[in-house]
């Protein structure tokens, strides 16, 4: 076929690229080397070089010209191709690494940073090596079973070669060992790593990994170019390697000591947290069996690995220590709560053990507070509940104290704490009102409104110690002495209305007209909640002097000065007749207003005598609302009264309806009444359509008194009913006689 169809360019291309599937998929692997070439040539020609690449690992390419594939796969970057191409077509796997490496180690040993380009290049030599070491081809198969030893061998030689084939004079020694270092040295070790786990009983092997492990060492030991990561995860494999039971290597404890040094000692405070990592991670892999423990601690604690010292201090069991490394770690103090909790909490641990971590709590608790107060209260609450007044008396701040107590109180926190099973005391709680006052007085009586457990008469003491007015009227309203919190709010209304009179236009400090409103509303809302439950006399006692003090700085509106808000306390005073209104007779307002302004003959006049018209404002103002209200109260009764109307003329039309009898039948005796000869028998028809004659209905005993009046009641609908409820027919009988015809 293909010799027909290489005549026609267009039937070749398409042809060559059909096989592609078949190829990859193994089910075509005799192509003649014409064929493969063309193949090769044609999708070279596309640029479709993925696919030269994914095709040249799928064919038998002996019979190609080998190194004309070989520098097409370098020109093109087809890596894999490349390696495919050495290792099967000349069974050669040394030179691919020779090729990769010399791209990659001058950057690297130079110190520069790798192109993206490198690092696949990179990453692929490690894959590649990876596979011959475990016995595998690169990329897909397996090498054959007659060459894998002496591939291991080649590349264990390759790897630990003392310089490189075409050494510079400043070559440094093992230049592979330590380009795969300096590339990924956690990724190299790895790959050793499985190649170890792979030849356990491979004497050879063995003998190998001694070697490479004392070229490691001298590497990264000896040369100060390498990160503290980079050696912690070689003394981690290290570690890993020495913990196995069967394990062969050696390694001279000496070197664990100086790697010890080296991360705990550094020159410098950089890299702090990950000498830390290296470190842990190292004693976690085994290696705590390098070190003598003591000294470790020491040296952890003056380079200050608090994580280090917990893990040891976590294997002595010594669990109240640990409490010191998390409050000493910036990093993780806040965790020291949970931590707490849960050595005091989950089962595991001796009462002893116990004992210990809720002393050192005990005596960390002012340090615990300041840290984080909502975690400590909740600390407290749960394990502590018992020594609050003790951690009270130990939190000599008043700040922190206050905080604290804030934090155990005040459910708005939002700490999950059962108050009731708590039980503090009342002296407690008013030792936090009392720090309230002091630091945070605006959020006082919203406070109060959540606290539970206080003393009304010492905490009103301690609100009227620190003048916060508004405070003890709260309380008083609450012990229900509202004459007495009225007369504190009308001292603070009447102190602002007083100040806001004396201002002028210069006057910029002082309460402005939103102060007095809030004022005015507060003694209008406190006076509103209480009216309910006062006589009248004891309401005018609350409203009126209320509607005094609202009217009395407006006298000096008539001054030759007029004041800047006599408007504006005209509309407040406006707004405490609307609501006195509702408790206090209109009549009685309107002579206290009179009265208050003079033109009634009082004393102290606020307007002067025979000065009406200065509160002729106020008195239409009130009719408006008498007339308002009328008006309302006229139309409301009017629509009341059509729905009355309404409903009624339903009812009585329901009541005069005829009633349509379902059968002609009664439904007791199931006799016809038409048929019935008793003259005086009278037929009962109820509005659910059911039909009975007296007499039968009465043998039932379906009749009820009600006011003297029999009223009978339907037997079907009755019986069926099993609530009990009768259904009655009330004013809707029909009584009919039969007569003889």
């Amino acid at each position: 076929m293909y010799d027909k169809l290489s005549e026609n360019s267009v039937a070749k291309g398409v042809f060559l690229e059909c096989l592609e599937p078949y190829i990859l998929s193994d089910k075509l692997v005799g192509i003649t080397p014409q064929v493969m070439k063309d193949l090769i040539v044609h999708f070279q020609d596309k640029k479709l070089m993925e696919n030269v690449e994914a095709l040249i690992v799928h064919m038998d390419i002996t019979s190609l010209d080998i190194q004309q594939v070989v520098l097409m796969c370098w020109e093109n970057r087809l890596y894999d191709a490349m390696i495919y191409v050495y290792n099967r077509g000349m069974n050669e796997f040394i030179s691919p690494m020779e090729k990769l490496f010399r791209v990659i180690a001058p950057p690297l040993n130079a110190g520069k940073t790798l192109t993206d380009e490198q690092v696949i290049m990179g990453n692929k030599l490690l894959v590649y090596i990876s596979c011959c070491l475990a016995g595998r081809a690169y990329p897909i198969g397996d090498i054959p079973e007659d060459l894998v030893p002496l591939v291991k061998n080649q590349v264990f030689e390759f790897l630990i070669r003392l310089h490189s084939a075409e050494a510079s004079p400043e070559e440094e020694i093992y230049p592979y060992v330590r380009t795969l270092l300096h590339f990924d040295t956690r990724e190299f070790l790895n790959v050793l790593a499985l190649t170890f786990e792979d030849f356990k009983n491979d004497k050879q092997a063995v003998e190998y990994q001694q070697r490479i492990v004392d070229i490691l060492l001298k590497v990264m030991v000896e040369n100060s170019d390498f990160t503290p990561s980079q050696v912690g995860c070689l003394f981690t494999f290290l570690a890993r390697q020495l913990a196995k039971p069967d394990n062969t290597l050696f390694v001279n404890r000496t070197l664990f000591d100086q790697v010890l040094e080296f991360l705990c000692s550094p020159d410098d405070d950089s890299r702090h947290s990950e000498r830390q990592q290296v470190l842990l991670e190292l004693l976690q892999a085994g290696g705590i069996v390098q070190f003598e423990e003591n000294r470790l601690i020491r040296m952890a604690e003056k380079a200050e690995f608090y994580q280090i010292c917990e893990f040891m201090y976590e294997r002595e069991h010594q669990y109240d220590k640990i409490i010191d490394c998390y409050l000493r770690d910036p990093l993780r103090e806040e965790e020291v709560f949970n931590y707490i909790h849960n050595i005091l909490s989950i089962p595991g641990h001796s009462a002893e053990e116990k004992q210990s971590v809720w002393q050192k709590a005990m005596d960390h608790i002012e340090e615990l507070v300041s840290l984080k107060p909502c975690k400590a209260a909740e600390l407290v609450a749960t394990h502590f509940s018992g020594e609050i007044e003790t951690v009270i008396k130990k939190l000599q701040n008043q700040v922190l104290l206050f905080k604290f107590l804030r934090s155990l109180l005040d459910p708005r926190e939002g700490i999950h704490i059962n108050q009731e099973s708590l039980q503090i005391s009342p002296c407690i709680t008013e030792q936090f009102i009392e720090l309230l006052c002091q630091f945070n007085p605006n959020q006082v009586i919203e406070t109060l409104q959540v606290l539970e457990c206080y003393r009304l008469e010492e905490t009103i003491q301690i609100t009227q110690k620190y003048q916060l007015h508004e405070v003890t009227a709260y309380l008083l309203e609450k012990k229900g002495d509202i004459h007495g919190a009225f007369l504190i709010m009308l001292k603070i209304l009447q102190s602002k209305l007083q100040e806001i009179t004396h201002q002028d236009e210069n006057t910029k400090e002082g309460p402005s007209l939103k102060d007095v409103e809030d004022a005015m509303v507060e003694t209008i809302a406190l006076c509103q909640r209480n009216s309910h439950n006062l006589n009248q006399q004891q309401r005018e006692a609350l409203w009126f002097p209320l509607l005094e003090a609202m009217m009395g700085p407006q006298k000096l509106s008539s001054s030759a000065v007029p004041n800047l808000h006599a408007e504006a306390l005209k509309s407040l005073t406006m707004q405490v007749l609307n609501s006195m209104a509702s408790f206090i007779a209109l009549p009685s307002i309107l002579q206290r207003i009179l009265q208050v302004s003079g033109a009634g003959g009082g004393e102290d006049p606020v307007y002067g005598k025979g000065k009406l018209g200065e509160i002729q404002g106020l008195i239409l103002g009130m009719l408006d609302t008498f007339n308002y209200e009328q008006t309302l109260l006229e139309t409301t009764t009017s629509l009341l009264n059509q729905d009355l109307h309404w409903s009624l003329c339903n009812l009585r039309a329901s009541v005069t309806r005829g009633l349509n009898p379902k059968q002609d039948y009664c439904s007791i005796c199931l006799q016809q009444y038409k048929r019935r000869q008793e003259m005086t028998d009278e037929i009962i028809v109820f509005s659910c359509g059911h039909l009975y004659h007296s007499f039968c209905l009465q043998s039932k005993e379906c009749t009820i008194e009600i006011e003297g009046q029999t009223r009978w009641t339907c037997y079907k609908c009755s019986s069926s009913n099993k609530a009990g409820k009768l259904s009655e027919s009330s004013s809707e009988i029909k009584k009919g006689r039969i007569t003889p015809s």
